[in-house]
């Protein structure tokens, strides 16, 4: 038995040190569990609200077995988050259809907009690459209040869709929607303007951005058939699995706009990747899909219009690339390279 007062003292202290770190309000072990797990169970109503509105935007009908694959969860988790989000006024189930209410609408148009407003933060003011954009804003968007989203857009410039064409609804749930078709249900020869590219699922969308495809471009058909879709864009003939093409969205140009089908055809320079080593090359332009910080950069460091680019030598791994860059070398990697398209002097 212990009775040395100083030991005993010792030991209350302790204890109540670890209780301290254990209960301690807001930020006490407990506390923050608990609003970690109130934080996750806030995230997987919102991306099951989120699922549901682009399904029904679609003409389909959400389901309990849908809702537990979007958000990788059991049918019996999903089953008691779709009951509990029905307690909350958020849902309205009868029989097997699962209805958003007006609260539950409005919930499921702000975290779409806080999604895609991250994205075009993403893509304009930071230099994550393309492919990081839709992840890092599947974390964002949770943490984005009503009036943090509305300081977004604002900073912004209030922009009406985000990198990938999707529209961004506004504060009150307006959108401009882009009105595109699939490219596979374009007719052969008719020039076309790319107005959204579908980034889900990840690995089709990553297929897509390695093509160095974008919003904007001009499109024009060359073959289309159920094994191929062959297509030039971007100065480059490509060819897509008509699974892919669908994920590509267009609208029709005019046949006599004899400007738009020139751009469509007029070859555009080769990718500064592709410039064999001891080469020179003129930059003809820097991708419309090089966005933000990496665009400035590039900029900053004279990648211009008729600037002389010479290829002088490559690290052993393959990648980087030195570059001769206005009497100066300048190191790239072959997925920044491929944002600078050049034509051999």
């Amino acid at each position: 038995m212990i009775s040395n007062p100083a030991i005993l003292l010792l030991i209350g202290i302790g204890v109540l040190g670890i209780t301290a770190v254990i209960l301690w309000p807001e930020k006490g072990l407990f506390s923050r569990w608990q609003q970690a797990r109130q934080m996750t169970d806030r995230a997987r109503q919102e991306d099951a609200l989120k699922h549901i509105y682009k399904l029904q935007q679609k003409g389909r009908h959400p389901t309990v077995e849908s809702i537990a694959g979007a958000l990788n969860i059991s049918t019996n988790d999903a089953t008691e988050l779709v009951v509990h989000m029905q307690a909350s006024q958020l849902l309205r189930l009868q029989g097997d259809d699962i209805d958003l209410t007006t609260d539950g609408m409005e919930a499921a148009l702000h975290i779409i907009r806080a999604h895609r407003l991250w994205e075009r933060y993403l893509a304009e003011k930071t230099g994550f690459d393309e492919a990081e954009w839709h992840s890092q804003a599947e974390r964002q968007e949770h943490q984005l209040t009503p009036e943090a989203a509305n300081a977004l857009a604002a900073r912004l410039g209030h922009p009406t869709h985000d990198p990938h064409g999707d529209p961004i609804p506004s504060a009150d749930g307006n959108y401009v929607y882009h009105g595109g078709q699939p490219l596979n249900q374009l007719s052969v020869n008719m020039p076309a303007r790319i107005v959204h590219l579908e980034d889900e699922p990840e690995a089709v969308y990553a297929q897509l951005a390695a093509e160095g495809l974008h919003p904007g471009q001009i499109v024009r058909l060359i073959e289309s058939n159920s094994t191929r879709i062959r297509f030039w864009a971007n100065g480059n003939e490509h060819v897509l699995a008509p699974i892919v093409a669908r994920n590509i969205s267009v609208v029709p140009l005019p046949v006599a706009d004899g400007k738009e089908t020139a751009v469509a055809d007029q070859p555009q320079g080769t990718r500064l990747s592709e410039l064999p080593l001891g080469k020179t090359a003129e930059v003809i332009r820097i991708s419309a899909n090089c966005r933000g910080a990496e665009r400035r950069r590039f900029m900053d460091l004279g990648i211009l219009p008729g600037t002389a680019v010479t290829a002088e030598m490559r690290s052993p791994s393959g990648e980087p690339t030195a570059y001769r860059i206005r009497d100066a070398i300048i190191a790239l990697r072959p997925n920044q390279a491929n944002y600078i398209y050049v034509k051999q002097a």
